[in-house]
């Protein structure tokens, strides 16, 4: 079982800020998948930068797009230095 989202923030150039449960905190690339399929509703930078933490990951509730959990875990490029709450 992957971490859970602990918080997620939006950047420009379509990279999130993640921290997860664990206190690991992580960026994620969402570049690669926005020609594909659904992510090409969060291509409009309007949509994507309205993501936000729904059960225990990522979801963009204005294009009905939400993350699997381990996929954004295992995506994510781990920080060395972790959150601490």
């Amino acid at each position: 079982m992957p971490p859970k989202v602990k918080s997620v923030t939006p950047h420009d150039d379509y990279i999130l800020t993640i921290i997860f449960n664990n206190n690991e905190v992580g960026t994620l690339d969402m570049k690669p998948y926005l020609d594909f399929g659904v992510f090409k509703r969060i291509k409009d930078y309007s949509h994507f930068k309205n993501v936000r933490v729904a059960f225990d990951t990522i979801e963009w509730p204005s294009v009905n797009i939400d993350l699997d959990p381990e996929f954004v875990y295992q995506k994510c490029k781990k920080h060395l230095l972790t959150y601490q709450n």
